[in-house]
């Protein structure tokens, strides 16, 4: 299992939404790696053991904790990539630390403090998603509890706004505003950006993939300084997030575009 840090960037969070059981998470991450040495690109594989922030009871949640964490260990081991997975209880923190890379916080949890200082309290560099209802400002105080609990490398996500009912919407101009108030490393979430919530078939998230590329554009242009991206082999077929999800075949294309953009915008192009 290989170290990771949020800095410097340009870096990619990226993988399936849910752990799948078979060989899915290791196939996946095995491509991952070998776009990220193609590209020059630091690449940090991510899945997610448990969604329980499902919009109904029924809806797929992924494997658990003990099984995630085995389907996650086998990823990095086949695939040499540091992993990524989110936690949403304070009681999951040290267990998943011990096989994860980097924890994250969900957004609909970001103010959570039980769990920011039991993230913090593994040490382990921690993403936090900024809440689709608070201002960037609000961040800086997640930041600081994770920190308070001993993280030194913290992370904050933006992934959209809610407008209105079941519509999420990116004012870029935050992406300065969270650097401010957090000093943390600013990712953007473009797959989760392009979510309608509550407008899926079943009443679970819709979304717009073909918003995707142009969310990642204009992100690498307002100084991101990493990305986000749930990728999977066939979309449709995925438990979680189907309407958003960029296909894996499509991504390497998609990462050329966005990283010529981010060094363009430094003046490296």
């Amino acid at each position: 299992m290989s170290g990771w840090q949020f800095s410097p960037g340009p870096f990619l969070v990226a993988g399936p939404c849910l752990a799948e059981a078979g060989d899915l998470l290791p196939r996946v991450a095995g491509r991952l790696a070998e776009i990220g040495a193609r590209l020059q690109l630091r690449i940090c594989f991510k899945a997610s053991f448990d969604k329980a922030n499902r919009s109904r009871a029924g809806a797929a949640r992924g494997p658990g904790l003990d099984e995630g964490l085995a389907l996650l260990a086998a990823a990095a081991q086949a695939s040499g990539l540091p992993v990524l997975t989110d936690v949403h209880e304070p009681a999951q923190a040290a267990a998943a630390a011990q096989v994860a890379d980097a924890l994250q916080v969900p957004a609909f949890l970001c103010r959570q403090t039980d769990l920011l200082l039991a993230c913090g309290r593994t040490g382990k560099p921690v993403n936090v998603k900024k809440g689709q209802w608070l201002a960037p400002e609000a961040m800086g105080g997640a930041v600081e509890k994770v920190r308070a609990g001993g993280a030194r490398d913290v992370a904050v996500t933006e992934r959209g706004s809610f407008f209105g009912y079941g519509d999420l919407v990116v004012d870029f101009r935050g992406v300065a505003r969270l650097r401010q108030a957090t000093g943390a490393a600013v990712i953007f979430d473009a797959t989760h950006s392009a979510q309608q919530p509550g407008q899926g078939a079943d009443g679970g998230s819709g979304g717009r993939r073909e918003a995707v590329p142009a969310l990642l554009a204009a992100a690498a242009a307002a100084g991101v300084d990493g990305f986000f991206i749930e990728t999977h082999p066939d979309p449709a077929r995925a438990p979680s997030d189907a309407e958003t999800q960029w296909p894996l075949d499509a991504l390497e294309p998609l990462l050329l575009r966005t990283l010529r953009i981010w060094r363009a915008a430094r003046g490296e192009d």
